[in-house]
C-alpha cells in the first residue's frame, strides 16, 4: 500500500516505478532492500525483464511485483520504457530507475515525488553519488554532473547552459505520465539518451525539468577507454539523427571543455599520474564522438563494432539502411 498519505501535497498522485532488468547480479538484493526502506512508497513496482537467468525475478516476485518479461533482442532503451508507460496507464508520476542504482537516502522517492508539487514540472532526476568501488573518473563525472544544489530549468536556460538544459537521467528520474503523453512519450527508435529527447520536447512545450539533490542515489560506471569510445561513438550517432537537438539547444562542444578542463583540475589534485591516462581518454572520446556523427557513410557491420549498443543495429530500420 502506497505511504503517500503522510506527505502533504502529493496524496492525490498516483506512483508507479519501473526497473529494466536483465540478471541484475549482487547487486540486486541490496536495491530492493533500498526500495522495501522508502518512507515512501510506491502504488506498483514493475519489472521489466528481457531474459534474466540468475535469481533477478526469483527475489522480485517473492516481493509481489508485478513482472512482465520481454524477448532480450526486443530491448531498447525508448520503446521499453514507453511499453511502462502504456502498462502503468493509471499512474500519475512514473519513476524509472536501474537496476544498478541503488536508492542512498530513506527519503529518496518521497524527496524525488515532491518535485511535483509545482504543476510546471515535467520530470525531476535525482542526485547520483558514486558507488563505493568508483574510480576517480567515475567520481569526477558525478560530481560534475550532479551539484549539490537543486535547480529547476526551464526553455529559456538553453541560452545560459546549451543543450545542458535538458540534461536528466534514464537511471533515476520521475515524469508526470500527462506530460510524457503530450510530447509523443519516449522514441522508439534512439540508441540512447531518450530520456534527453523526451526532456527537450518537454522545455519546448513550456514545460520544467527539475534536478532534485535531496533525492539520493548510488550510479556510476568504471568505464575502460574502449567503453568510453563507444559511449561517445553513440552520442555522435543520436546527434546525428536527432540534428535538432543540436539546432534549438546549441553545441555540446563548450560543455564538453568545460568538463574537460574540470577533471583535469580534480586530477591534479587528487591524483596528477592519472593525467596522461586522462587525454587519451578525451582523446578517444572525441574520435568516438566525429564518428558517430558521421555513421551515414559507414557500414552496419563496422557501427556494430564502434557502438555499445550493437544490437540496436539489428533494428529493422538499420537492417534495410544497410541494404540500401
Amino acid at each position: 500500500m502506497s505511504r503517500y498519505g503522510k506527505n502533504k501535497g502529493i496524496a492525490r498522485l498516483r506512483v508507479g516505478l519501473c526497473v529494466p532488468t536483465l540478471n541484475a547480479g549482487a547487486r540486486w538484493n541490496e536495491w530492493l532492500l533500498a526500495l522495501e526502506r522508502q518512507s515512501l512508497a510506491p502504488d506498483v513496482v514493475l519489472i521489466i525483464d528481457s531474459g534474466s537467468t540468475d535469481e533477478t525475478l526469483t527475489l522480485a516476485s517473492g516481493r509481489g511485483y508485478v513482472i512482465f518479461n520481454i524477448p532480450k533482442e526486443s530491448f531498447n532503451h525508448g520503446s521499453t520504457r514507453q511499453r511502462a508507460v502504456e502498462f502503468l496507464f493509471d499512474c500519475d508520476i512514473i519513476v524509472f530507475l536501474t537496476q544498478d542504482a541503488v536508492l542512498a537516502s530513506t527519503d529518496s522517492l518521497s524527496a524525488l515525488i515532491g518535485s511535483f508539487n509545482d504543476e510546471s514540472v515535467a520530470i525531476a532526476y535525482g542526485r547520483q553519488l558514486p558507488h563505493a568501488n568508483a574510480d576517480l573518473i567515475a567520481v569526477h563525472a558525478r560530481l560534475f554532473n550532479y551539484p549539490s544544489t537543486s535547480e529547476t530549468r526551464t526553455w529559456s536556460d538553453r541560452a545560459r547552459v546549451g543543450i545542458k538544459a535538458a540534461f536528466t537521467s534514464n537511471s533515476f528520474a520521475a515524469y508526470r505520465r500527462q506530460s510524457l503523453n503530450d510530447v509523443g512519450g519516449f522514441p522508439y527508435d534512439a540508441i540512447l539518451s531518450e530520456d534527453m529527447i523526451v526532456a527537450a520536447r518537454m522545455l519546448m512545450n513550456g514545460m520544467s525539468i527539475a534536478y532534485c539533490s535531496d533525492a539520493l542515489v548510488r550510479h556510476s560506471h568504471n568505464y575502460t577507454i574502449v567503453q568510453e569510445f563507444r559511449r561517445y561513438f553513440d552520442i555522435g550517432v543520436l546527434h546525428a539523427r536527432e540534428a535538432w537537438l543540436l539546432e534549438k539547444f546549441g553545441s555540446p562542444e563548450g560543455e564538453g571543455r568545460r568538463f574537460v578542463v574540470s577533471e583535469i583540475k580534480y586530477l591534479i589534485a587528487k591524483a596528477p599520474w592519472l593525467l596522461f591516462s586522462s587525454l587519451i581518454r578525451t582523446g578517444c572520446k572525441y574520435v568516438g564522438y566525429r564518428l558517430g556523427r558521421a555513421e551515414g557513410g559507414l557500414s552496419n557491420s563496422i557501427k556494430k563494432k564502434l557502438s555499445m549498443n550493437p544490437t540496436y543495429w539489428s533494428g529493422k530500420r538499420n537492417a534495410e539502411e544497410d541494404k540500401e
